[in-house]
């Protein structure tokens, strides 16, 4: 059987994360226990999950002419990734990403998009041949909106899945989510997009119910919410699911949704149905959380199947 092909249009940064005791209030300074730099940028995250996954994984994206873009260059090189429609911007940096870590595990983010917000319409023409050529195309929002518009527009006229991971939150044109086949928010994101706060189980379902009805109607048109410790919600024409956490001892949640993006992806890519391709994701979103930083994090096979033996 031929690997899944996977084209990410997304986000890749550098990840500067900092460990502490605890997140600092507003005008405080505190000391931190470990500073790490690692690749990431949810795009990148995909991607490498996908690959490490089995998938054939084409990047399309930018990154700026400095050491930290190398390191991306390098590393989607060392993870067999697709560099082709990879862009240098020589007047703005790679983008970067400020992480805060407390030993619980949970994390506080700022991104700086840097070059990642430079990709155009036209940049994504070029790449018009390789969306035409993958099984899914996979998107989030760390990089300008009418881009993932134009590779929705490419992806819809060769009947390719869409999947959208909708983070950081915005506000999406009604348009653009009804090209979409599978969106993937978290509950805060579920929320921004509904107006509809999502802290009990059934209010995410009335969330996940509002959003399904405004893809695509073609294939899937399915809401995968990710509920963190919670587990997931999935949420079809005809049917609705909670399906339980796994449980694993929490280092990191940096990544834990871009290794169930890039996971649910690939099954599905694998011929694998709906449904078991939301519990793979979701055994990959678990393993992630096992390790510290975001792309270091992006789970193997060996490492979800151990996982989904216990």
């Amino acid at each position: 059987m031929n690997p899944p092909k996977i084209a990410v249009v997304g986000s890749a940064n550098i990840d500067l994360v900092i460990r502490s005791k605890r997140i600092p209030d507003k005008g405080e300074t505190i000391f931190g226990d470990s500073l790490d730099i690692f690749t990431g940028g949810k795009g990148f995250n995909q991607g490498t999950a996908a690959a490490r996954l089995g998938a054939d994984v084409t990047f399309i994206g930018k990154i700026g002419d400095d050491n930290f873009g190398e390191m991306l260059q390098n590393a989607m090189t060392s993870e067999m990734i697709n560099t082709h429609h990879l862009s240098v911007d020589t007047n703005v940096g790679t983008g970067i990403a400020n992480i805060l870590v407390d030993p619980d595990g949970e994390n506080s983010i700022i991104v700086i998009p840097r070059a990642n917000m430079c990709i155009t319409s036209t940049e994504i023409d070029k790449a018009t041949e390789s969306i035409s050529e993958v099984d899914i195309l996979l998107l989030q929002l760390e990089t300008p909106i009418e881009a993932s518009i134009r590779a929705t527009e490419i992806a819809k006229e060769t009947n390719t899945t869409v999947i959208l991971d909708p983070a950081p939150a915005k506000s999406l044109p009604e348009q653009f989510l009804s090209q979409i086949d599978i969106l993937t928010p978290n509950t805060s994101e579920a929320e921004h997009l509904t107006g509809i706060p999502t802290n009990t189980i059934d209010s995410c379902v009335d969330a996940g119910k509002v959003l399904q009805q405004k893809l695509s109607q073609e294939r899937y048109a399915a809401v995968v919410m990710t509920l963190g410790k919670n587990g997931v919600l999935l949420v079809t024409d005809n049917h609705t699911e909670h399906i339980s956490p796994v449980s694993v001892d929490t280092v990191d949640t940096t990544g834990a949704g871009d290794a169930f993006t890039g996971a649910l992806a690939t099954a599905l890519g694998k011929s694998k149905n709906l449904r078991e391709s939301v519990d793979f994701a979701n055994v990959a979103g678990a393993a992630a959380v096992t390790v510290l930083g975001a792309t270091p994090s992006m789970p193997t096979i060996s490492k979800i199947e151990s996982l989904m033996i216990k």
